[in-house]
């Protein structure tokens, strides 16, 4: 057994580097909301952040919920957020001016159609670029963490909600400012509840091919990169361009593009759990001699609903201390199943799996040893046997 705190496998502790990332993040976000205060009056900068922060909480918990089999270290969202909302949003308005002052002046167009054409071809490589590159960055240091297509559709869920939320203040304030409140509350409706996850649909392409690269080895995995990035921009590009060319009719052609996007994503998530739960199902079978798996062990790991009613019936008879054994449990073992197919792909060596494999047994092994001891039913609440829950 490993000498020090098993749960390192686990990769939740803040780094120093990830501190300098947040700090300069919270910088950038300061530096951008500062652009808005001078663009718009306060009042109108305060209610523009209200509704633009408002939807967060809402969005936030709904791509989580998809992160609920494998849960991501906290650490790593919060700066994918962080990066999205500050970093990514200040670097990519800067340039869409640049390219729109450019537009304007060198090429001599009219407003409206140098902010269309910035919008169509310009804003989508400029943007998936910047949300693209924490992407890059959790394929570059953390790639263990990138387990399969879900893993990069949370994270680019991540980094595109604190993009869309950075960015909605300035469209706020600029439609206060032209239209009034009646054409704020357009585009509250239209950014803010029709199309909330526009940038976490664009960036998910990305997020996909970033995550299975993390599992390729040589040329494959650029060509798999760039590819994803094609598909962010394009269609980011289709949406902005429809929005600004065709009216009405293009925007609902766009909106419902965007909604054919979110369907597959949801079937690709579910692809990938029924996988996860192959693998549990899988390797763990094996781990009986250690009398820390049993068949109703893997029955409660294989659904998300029985995980649920174990972690229930933890809390209601040990509090929060039996929760969070059940939680532990629960994710050592997960991981576990992903350790094995990270090693059987070759993607980790000998000496990495067994380091991982003894430090994740005795992560399940401290969490048995705090489960509740007593149960108030005769049976699992998950109903896989007559016994009594784990031990």
């Amino acid at each position: 057994m490993t000498t020090r705190d098993p749960r390192w496998v686990f990769k939740d502790r803040p780094s120093l580097s990830l501190i300098v990332g947040l700090v300069l993040a919270g910088i950038c976000a300061l530096v951008s909301l500062s652009f808005d205060i001078l663009n718009g009056e306060p009042v109108q900068f305060f209610i523009a952040l209200a509704l633009a922060i408002a939807p967060v909480p809402v969005l936030l918990a709904a791509v989580l919920a998809l992160d609920r089999m494998e849960p991501e270290p906290r650490s790593n969202l919060i700066f994918a957020f962080a990066w999205g909302a500050g970093i990514a949003v200040l670097v990519a308005g800067l340039i869409n001016s640049l390219n729109l002052h450019y537009l304007g002046e060198a090429a001599q167009m009219s407003a409206l159609s140098a902010r269309n054409i910035a919008a169509t071809f310009g804003a989508p490589v400029v943007e998936e670029t910047m949300k693209g590159l924490v992407l890059l960055g959790l394929l570059r240091f953390r790639s263990q963490e990138l387990d399969g297509p879900t893993d990069g559709i949370i994270y680019a869920g991540m980094v595109g909600l604190g993009f869309a939320m950075s960015e909605n203040v300035s469209y706020y304030i600029t439609a206060l400012q032209g239209s009034g409140p009646q054409g704020l509350a357009v585009t509250v409706v239209l950014r803010g509840v029709l199309s909330p996850f526009a940038h976490p649909l664009f960036t998910s392409m990305i997020g996909i091919a970033v995550a299975y690269a993390a599992h390729q080895r040589g040329g494959r995995r650029v060509v798999v990169i760039v590819l994803g990035w094609l598909g962010a921009m394009l269609l980011h590009g289709i949406w902005n361009g429809f929005a600004s060319y065709g009216g009405f009719d293009g925007l609902v052609i766009a909106y419902l593009v965007l909604m054919g996007v979110l369907f597959i994503l949801i079937g690709v998530v579910l692809r990938d759990r029924k996988r996860i739960v192959a693998l549990i199902v899988r390797y763990l079978p094996a781990y009986a001699p250690t009398r820390l798996v049993n068949p109703s062990d893997v029955y409660m790991l294989s659904a998300l609903s029985r995980r649920r009613l174990a972690r229930q019936w933890a809390r209601n008879n040990g509090g929060t201390e039996g929760l969070r054994a059940m939680s532990d449990y629960q994710l050592a073992a997960t991981e576990l199943g992903l350790l094995h197919e990270r090693a059987a792909k070759g993607i980790i060596g000998e000496a990495v799996f067994r380091a991982e494999q003894q430090a994740l047994l005795q992560c399940m092994q401290t969490a048995r040893a705090r489960f509740p001891v007593k149960a108030d039913r005769a049976t699992n609440p998950w109903g896989a046997s007559p016994s009594s829950p784990p031990m």
